[in-house]
């Protein structure tokens, strides 16, 4: 009988080490096979969903009503990514699971902050937001070798003409299939907004255009420019200018102080002086691009950003007859799973980092 007990006891013994370990804090519960690691992300993860609550909302969440399900894989050598899913049901959003990968590193200081960025903004807005800025605001929170890597890849975009038309970005509902591009314009942009007006005034732009369906309405409303094209083209050319430091706008006195956040620690304000060609409003001259049409970048040999011809901007394909309007990139139900292949590695082929929504 004795040894009954023992065998039955190193059995349950190599069943829970071969399963992993769990440890469970107020609103996760981590599985990975290292106990002490698995404490340590426990910890990183409650302190990012309270840190970057504050820093996007202006205050921390409730703790939710079950904690999310976090599997966690490690590896030197494994790519970093993760996947979130939820669910939306009537102004409700739970039933959170989260898996992450990669090296210990990189799964801290990277891919747990952007997944939990993700569960903020469902919790925050409880429904489906559009694509580049769920992943542009979540990228924004990544390590600064990370966001280096989405610029290089930006530019080389832009200039093979896979850069997207503002029209078509706002007005995507899905992933497209050349997806990459949308990942690193929309770290770009949302970058290019949190610069000059902060975290709270990008959630306030999101909700607008959610709320209205009218995203040339939000940028107008939110940041003072005309329209999606006169924002393409300000953007354009801070991106050509490389993507320097942006003196926050005055007019905004409380978003002007000290940008605490991961992605901005670093940033230096610089004059206006220095950067007129890429000031809020201002335009490429006529034909550079179009809100409705690709954005391109002519291809050079120059190998720093900063170096771009200033005539290497211009629009390709054949302008439409009628640009499509600016609409809502949300989800055709406001009911539904998400399963959310949040956090790609560049290296990854298109059909492993779809989004897809499917009705309850």
């Amino acid at each position: 009988m004795e040894a009954r007990v023992i065998r039955t006891a190193i059995i349950a013994v190599v069943l829970l080490v071969s399963m992993g370990a769990r440890h469970r804090s107020a609103n996760f519960i981590v599985e990975t096979p290292d106990p002490a690691y698995g404490k340590q992300v426990s910890q990183a993860a409650e302190k990012f969903r309270h840190d970057l609550a504050v820093m996007w909302l202006g205050r921390a969440m409730p703790n939710w009503s079950q904690p999310c399900v976090l599997t966690v894989r490690t590896g030197q050598n494994l790519g970093a990514g993760g996947a979130t899913t939820f669910v939306f049901d009537r102004g409700e959003v739970f039933g959170w699971r989260m898996s992450i990968q990669g090296s210990r590193q990189r799964i801290l200081d990277s891919v747990l902050p952007h997944e939990i960025t993700h569960m903020i903004f469902a919790s925050h807005f409880r429904r489906p937001l559009p694509r580049w800025a769920d992943e542009g605001g979540a990228t924004s929170v990544e390590h600064i070798s990370e966001r280096t890597k989405y610029r290089k890849m930006l530019y080389r975009f832009l200039q093979t003409g896979r850069g997207i038309s503002f029209n078509r970005m706002f007005a995507m509902r899905d992933y497209p299939r050349d997806v990459m591009p949308l990942y690193a314009q929309g770290y770009s942009v949302a970058e290019y907004l949190i610069r000059q007006h902060g975290h709270r005034k990008y959630i306030e732009f999101v909700g607008d255009g959610l709320k209205t369906n009218d995203w040339s309405g939000a940028i107008r409303r939110t940041y003072g420019l005309a329209d999606a094209g006169v924002l393409q083209n300000s953007w354009l050319a801070w991106v050509r200018h490389g993507s320097p430091p942006i003196q926050p706008r005055q007019d905004h006195p409380a978003i002007a102080a000290k940008d605490q956040s991961p992605a901005s620690a670093a940033v230096v304000p610089v004059a206006a002086a220095r950067s007129p060609s890429y000031a809020p409003g201002s335009v490429i001259p006529a034909g550079a691009s179009s809100s409705s049409n690709p954005i391109r970048l002519a291809s050079h040999t120059a190998a720093a950003p900063r170096q771009l011809p200033s005539s290497g901007w211009h629009a390709t394909g054949t302008r439409a007859a009628a640009p499509p309007v600016v609409t809502a990139a949300v989800s055709t139900a406001e009911q539904g799973v998400c399963n959310q292949v949040a956090r790609p590695q560049p290296i990854q082929r298109p059909r492993q980092i779809i989004l897809e929504w499917s009705s309850r």
